[in-house]
């Protein structure tokens, strides 16, 4: 089937699930029809494919190379990919600077703080358009976190985190040190629902972050672009009543309303 394709000199976008039972020589062949650069693709779904894993994604990364920058598009989820396949994607995705979109949802990435931190480098040092990161279920942890945040927060404007119930307030407080930053571009952030998001510790970090709430003109000048938290599953989660409580009252003059609403990118 995949041979077949060399004749599809204009087909821009190409889905394989867990279902077509792609083998190892399918994927070499895959490799070969993206390495030669008839199909400019702008769109690849390839998931749920165990075949991949680190050595599939070895055979794989050439062809991403091939593509370069009409891809706008790419998902690798549930492809038992780890850390060594995770480098080996992030080297290929140097050429592929008009991606915007990257899905890489259940993947064991609990071991990958090297592969993440590459990620983080590949979004600070080189010219790409990343704007959604999806690596939700990844088994991320709090060195993960701390590896990745910076070239995330400072380059994508959603992050999927959810869920992955091995990131603390500690990764958290990693990933506000990122999001104080100037050059933070995210809008929306999502995480898991249960321990680490609702506890006092997780969202004092991310208040403290993004509003200084030691004035009202302190308040008015923090930089930050992060207007949605999605709680688990439920991206209708009412974000006031668990930023409220952990910004403090000032005076009686409305200041704290107005932090909120700060906080949150709203208005009265």
């Amino acid at each position: 089937m995949i041979r077949g394709l060399h004749s599809f000199s204009q087909l821009e976008g190409l889905t394989i699930g867990p279902r077509n039972n792609v083998d190892p020589d399918g994927w070499s062949e895959l490799r070969t029809l993206l390495e030669s650069g008839v199909c400019k693709l702008k769109r690849l779904k390839l998931c749920g494919n165990n075949y991949i894993g680190n050595e599939g994604m070895g055979v794989l990364s050439n062809g991403l190379i091939g593509i370069g920058s009409s891809l706008k598009y790419l998902s690798l989820s549930d492809n038992s990919i780890g850390n060594e396949g995770l480098s080996t994607l992030v080297d290929a995705l140097q050429t592929c600077t008009g991606l915007e979109t990257l899905h890489l949802s259940g993947n064991d990435f609990s071991s990958a703080a090297a592969g993440l931190g590459s990620l983080s480098t590949l979004l600070q040092r080189y010219e790409v358009n990343l704007k959604h990161l999806d690596l939700s279920s990844c088994r991320i942890n709090d060195e993960g976190l701390r590896a990745l945040s910076q070239g995330a927060a400072n380059h994508c404007e959603e992050i999927d985190l959810f869920p992955n119930e091995s990131i603390t307030s500690t990764g958290l407080s990693y990933l506000s040190s990122s999001i104080r930053s100037d050059s933070c571009r995210v809008k929306t952030l999502y995480l898991q629902d249960e321990g680490v998001t609702v506890t006092s510790t997780g969202w004092l970090a991310f208040t403290t972050a993004l509003c200084n709430t030691s004035s009202v003109n302190s308040t008015y000048l923090s930089n930050h672009t992060l207007c949605n938290i999605c709680i688990g599953e439920d991206i209708d989660t009412n974000i006031e009543e668990y930023i409220l409580p952990f910004i403090p009252r000032q005076d009686a003059s409305g200041e704290r309303l107005f932090n909120l609403n700060k906080f949150l990118g709203t208005s009265n």
